[in-house]
């Protein structure tokens, strides 16, 4: 008995170091990965010039930085084309299909809440009337925050042209961020949404 004791404490011992060490990896080397990239993606919106396919950033690429003061000074993220696995865990992912920054329409933008830099972590500190800057090639683009939303992860309406409104036509820029809520769960969605409200075009990057 008591070496079946001892060996299910050696057992329980080893569970839990296992486990200690998965959420440190978690926690701390998504956000290495998370982070290396980001260099990448900041450098190439500096040093490249935008590869595009049929007018569209390629899947992989770099679409724009994306600022909100309310979050810090030192929030700065470049938002990658695509929203698959491979691309969120890169940074905040632009949904192939939605506007581009400025564009009228709706410019999706999805990202983690919790692991691989947790770059949507905060999101949910946004309060109507807070500025959310998205930094392109061509311009900046300050969006204004107009709503929150808490959603079931079927609600797809919220990405189209007019959130909220399948088939109608834009007739403005939006902005829609979402991650998933609430934290260290995929139950539901935060969706926040905004509209552009200033556009400050620029020579250089």
């Amino acid at each position: 008995m008591r070496v079946i004791l001892r060996t299910i404490g050696e057992l329980s011992i080893t569970l839990g170091v296992v486990l200690l060490l998965f959420c440190a990896y978690l926690l701390w080397g998504t956000s290495a990965y998370t982070e290396r990239h980001q260099r990448i993606l900041q450098r190439q919106l500096v040093t490249e010039p935008a590869t595009k396919i049929l007018g569209k950033i390629q899947l992989g690429g770099a679409v724009a930085l994306i600022k909100i003061p309310r979050l810090g000074p030192a929030y700065k993220y470049a938002i990658v084309e695509g929203v698959e696995d491979e691309h969120l865990r890169q940074g905040p992912g632009h949904y192939p299909g939605s506007a581009q920054p400025g564009e009228v329409g709706n410019f999706v933008v999805s990202g983690h809440r919790t692991t691989y830099a947790a770059p949507f972590n905060r999101i949910d500190e946004l309060e109507k009337g807070d500025d959310i800057l998205i930094d392109s090639r061509e311009a900046r683009y300050t969006y204004q925050v107009t709503a929150t939303k808490i959603v079931e992860p079927t609600a797809v309406d919220v990405i189209e042209p007019v959130p909220g409104h399948p088939g109608k036509k834009a007739d403005k820029a939006v902005i829609t961020l979402s991650t998933c809520h609430p934290e260290y769960s995929a139950r539901q969605r935060l969706i926040v949404f905004g509209t552009l409200t200033k556009t400050e075009e620029r020579d250089v990057f």
